[in-house]
């Protein structure tokens, strides 16, 4: 399936950046990357967003678990009936499971992009992953997927009766 292909080669550019940061930037240290805007860095992340749960590893490799496996059978029952539905659901997929990869091999996320301009947190392609497809299952719930009545289940018109107001008897 189209959306599979597409978490798996997310998942591969993840890994493949994660990898090329390890084997190319000391822990700790960063190179220019986009000046003014964003360096790399090589950063050990034990935590979630933020470096929340830091001391509970396990746990967030439980929660990116489970939240695979779970995001996988959304795709594959379309849980969302449209497009932009379920590519949100991709975009939620790769980000769990590239991250879910770092948690299980290493013990650690492996995050990179830090920003120049501003104090943020570091983050990688699975973060960012994980930041745009949340955007969109907002958009998705709110907007897209909003669930239309059908005329066939009657529920989209009143009883004629209804309609028309009280009738009076000839």
């Amino acid at each position: 399936m189209l959306y599979y292909l597409l978490a798996v080669i997310l998942v591969v550019i993840d890994q493949l950046v994660k990898a090329w940061v390890r084997g190319n930037i000391p822990l700790g240290e960063s190179i220019p990357f986009l000046p003014h805007v964003m360096d790399l860095a090589y950063v050990q992340n034990t935590g979630a967003a933020f470096s929340f749960f830091s001391q509970h590893t396990w746990l967030l490799t439980l929660i990116s678990l489970a939240a695979t496996v779970l995001l996988a059978l959304a795709i594959w029952r379309r849980f969302f009936k449209s497009r932009l539905g379920l590519f949100t659901l991709t975009l939620l997929l790769a980000g769990a499971a590239g991250n879910l990869i770092d948690r299980a091999l290493l013990g650690f996320v492996t995050d990179m992009f830090k920003t120049t301009f501003m104090d943020f947190a570091v983050f990688n392609v699975a973060d960012i992953c994980v930041t745009v497809g949340g955007v969109l299952l907002v958009v998705c719930v709110l907007f897209v997927e909003k669930e239309t009545p059908s005329l066939s289940s009657g529920a989209a018109q009143a009883p004629e009766a209804d309609r028309e107001g009280p009738h009076d008897a000839p």
